[in-house]
């Protein structure tokens, strides 16, 4: 449910409103706009049928929000949420932010080489996973702090940001400490106690969609973010599973638009999980950014053929260089840079 506050309330008054809803023992999230002010209430809308908060001065209307999602729906937030990293790095405006690197951090060489080259093309966010989960045990399971280290030894060479995934909430507190964004993998959609631990941290969340998620589902979980505290989710569309056995996944574009009618956060595509063939994840971070998406997550490796894991969808350097170009030409066509 969501409170409209009228054009010339006091602040004397939206506070009253503030109070009142908090006294029930409800949240308000308090959201100033050009035009009008609006005050959120988070919990359980079933126990406000007795609380008058239509009659409160200052108050214009009260409105219930339908979706079960609340404060990822744009009823609750009509402008775009803007996730503003430290420095001049804003995911959702008019910039489109490409974040580029390895699946895994393989080694100090191996990830230096490739934040110089993602840098030098375009990037400005190094991906590269220090823990790693996989599906089988038997698979490499990354550096750990080693790889956060590197991680961060690059950053401060190349000046790019860092997206790095946290897998449990033992992990997070380490994650957090190195990362400018924590990455929440598919398999970890709906690990709801991981997800209301994001909520108490200050980074920006970058969460996939699950493997077989609704679209419906995946705002639910950002709505675990966004309820206990942490206004920064990044949405990233990462392909689903479907019947479709010539590619890794389905990659479902059609969800970016989707996503941002129903939504008012910022939503990335990652075609690498979504293809899985390094020949296709061009085309398709074209058709993302063609169809709105506010960034891309790409694997590149400065040599796939020897990657610890996903050499069959890490692009070259080369390729990674050749696509920026053609990105660009895309983005400008959409009124956007790259």
């Amino acid at each position: 449910m969501i409170i409209v506050m009228a054009g010339n309330a006091t602040e004397e008054q939206i506070q009253g409103v503030i109070r009142k809803i908090e006294k029930e023992g409800f949240k308000a999230h308090l959201s100033r706009g050009v035009e009008r002010t609006i005050i959120g209430i988070i919990g359980d809308e079933r126990r406000l049928k007795e609380v008058a908060l239509g009659v409160l001065p200052g108050v214009e209307e009260v409105i219930p929000i339908l979706q079960p999602y609340k404060m990822a729906s744009r009823s609750f937030r009509a402008d775009r949420t803007l996730v503003r990293l430290n420095g001049d790095i804003e995911i959702g405006g008019e910039r489109i932010h490409v974040m580029a690197g390895p699946c895994a951090v393989e080694s100090r060489e191996q990830l230096l080489a490739a934040a110089e080259r993602v840098k030098a093309a375009g990037a400005t966010i190094l991906r590269g996973g220090a823990f790693k989960p996989r599906t089988s045990p038997y698979s490499f399971q990354g550096l750990g702090e080693e790889g956060l280290k590197i991680l961060a030894e690059a950053r401060e060479r190349f000046g790019l940001k860092i997206v790095t995934e946290a897998m449990n909430i033992h992990t997070l507190p380490l994650v957090a400490e190195y990362a400018d964004i924590v990455q929440i993998g598919t398999r970890n959609m709906q690990n709801f106690d991981l997800l209301k631990e994001l909520g108490k941290i200050s980074k920006p969340v970058l969460l996939k969609r699950g493997l077989s998620a609704t679209v419906e589902e995946w705002l639910m979980a950002a709505e675990y973010v966004l309820a206990s505290g942490n206004l920064n989710v990044i949405l990233c569309e990462r392909g689903i599973r479907s019947f479709e056995t010539y590619t890794r996944n389905t990659l479902d574009l059609s969800a970016v638009p989707v996503v941002k009618h129903l939504s008012h956060l910022p939503v990335v595509v990652d075609p690498s999980h979504g293809i899985g063939r390094w020949k296709f994840v061009a085309p398709m971070c074209c058709a993302a950014i063609a169809a709105g998406a506010d960034g891309l997550l790409v694997e590149v490796h400065p040599n796939p053929a020897e990657a610890l894991c996903d050499g069959a969808q890490s692009l070259t350097p080369e390729n990674f260089t050749v696509m920026m170009e053609d990105l660009r030409k895309i983005a400008a066509v959409l009124g956007r840079k790259l």
